[in-house]
């Protein structure tokens, strides 16, 4: 460990010194938002066309307020409720991209970086500091950009696989001792709970299990504890792995890659999640265009990607990062997935989303997308699609049997009018 490493900490302001106008920076993301940084930054007066590239941030989000825009330009490569609105009035930027592929944006120097802003955990006696919480894309911008600016948080977690940066790489560092933002976990509704049902229900022991997070994830993995050495390879995972971990439901024994470790780019949840993986080797943390590598997810057999959607259409079309035009989150890992589950011996590929949505008065399954709606997962893609209605497997079927497989898992209010649209745009007998 550095030598009193603590009393060569900055302050905020002074360990910015380093930016200047004009300058792209790189931020680290999700749970390891270096949040005092960013407050420091925004409070710099003469600062002025910073352009900040992300993914998803925890936490307070200052330079996206609508009085700093001319300051300071947002561009998300996978964004979230902060962002929404400065990228529908303009006043931010939108990257649409797969999350394996945004690495090579970094190391190809098409995405140019002048510096980066981090939180990382504090340094060990080899002089080894980690990325914590979230490794995704900031192994690049560490490999490659020159000026790296850090939080060394004494409550990050220190993180095992592909996480170490060496303590003298740093231009600068404040240090601090307070909480990761936490994301709470809210219990599943009736109808997530039904969902979670059905999805368990395809989950064979010795699966290979990629998920995300929220109600659907959650209710899955609560119905899994009768299941037999699982595993995980996934983006991300939130706190509900850990109760099948300590159950020995998840071992990875039957993994081809990365056999007997949890493999994931970042974790988001609360602190329990953040003790979990904290110094724990049966967690690995990898870049995401290792994470999501489909030529990787492939080897494991059984591999079960379960994600979510905003709509369907009754071609099968899946619609995941925007409403019509307005972006709302991003193409982030859910191809990467649903390919590789689909290249898995055994793997299924799964969208699992409730038949509506704004309680109940709009359905998500569609006649055809919302103008302007983005497709992420392509028709040629799909494969299963679980609603509380029921679960179905799309993959060799005609565009009728694909249509009217669909509407078995709409609302029962809709399936009228959606029939009746079927019939129009297909021009056949019902």
């Amino acid at each position: 460990m550095p030598t009193n490493w603590q009393s060569q900490a900055f302050s905020p302001a002074d360990a910015l010194k380093p930016i200047r106008s004009g300058m792209n920076l790189f931020l680290h993301g999700t749970s390891a938002t270096p949040t005092p940084l960013l407050e420091a930054l925004v409070a710099r007066p003469d600062l002025e066309n910073v352009t900040i590239y992300h993914l998803h941030l925890c936490g307070p989000v200052p330079f996206a307020k609508p009085d700093l825009h001319q300051r300071f330009h947002s561009v998300s490569l996978f964004t979230g409720p902060a962002l929404r609105q400065p990228i529908a009035q303009g006043w931010a930027d939108f990257i649409p991209i797969f999350l394996s592929d945004i690495p090579r944006l970094i190391y190809s120097g098409q995405l140019k970086i002048d510096a980066v802003l981090l939180q990382l955990s504090p340094p060990d006696t080899h002089d080894y500091c980690t990325l914590g919480t979230a490794v995704e894309a900031a192994r690049a911008a560490v490999d490659t950009v020159p000026i790296l600016i850090a939080e060394i948080n004494d409550r990050m977690p220190r993180t095992h696989g592909n996480s170490l940066v060496k303590f003298n790489r740093l231009t600068s560092f404040i240090h601090t001792n307070r909480p990761l933002i936490e994301t709470p976990v809210e219990p599943p509704t009736d109808v997530e709970t039904r969902i979670g049902e059905l999805v368990a229900a395809l989950v064979e022991d010795g699966s290979t299990l990629q998920l995300g997070i929220g109600g659907i994830p959650d209710a899955v993995l609560s119905r899994l504890n009768n299941k037999h050495d699982l595993g995980i390879h996934t983006e991300m995972f939130s706190d509900g792995v850990i109760n099948l971990v300590e159950a020995g439901v998840i071992t990875n024994k039957r993994k081809e890659i990365h056999a007997g470790r949890i493999v994931t780019s970042f974790v988001i949840g609360t602190q329990r999640l953040f003790d979990f993986v904290n110094d724990n080797p049966f967690v690995e943390f990898h870049p995401c265009d290792r994470t999501n590598d489909t030529a990787l997810i492939r080897l494991n057999d059984k591999v079960v990607a379960i994600n979510s959607a905003l709509q369907i259409d009754l071609t099968g079309q899946v619609s995941a990062d925007s409403l019509g035009h307005r972006i709302y989150s991003g193409i982030g890992g859910q191809v990467d997935f649903i390919h590789g589950a689909a290249l898995s011996k055994g793997g299924k590929p799964i969208i699992a989303l409730p038949s509506t949505a704004a309680q109940g008065t709009l359905s998500r399954i569609v006649a055809e997308l919302a103008p302007g709606s983005g497709v992420v997962t392509t028709r040629g893609h799909i494969h299963w699609v679980v609603t509380e209605y029921g679960a179905v497997n799309l993959h060799g079927l005609m565009l009728r049997q694909r249509g009217e497989a669909l509407i078995s898992l709409a609302h029962p209010d809709y399936r009228g009018d959606l029939r009746k649209r079927l019939q129009d745009l297909r021009h056949f007998a019902m």
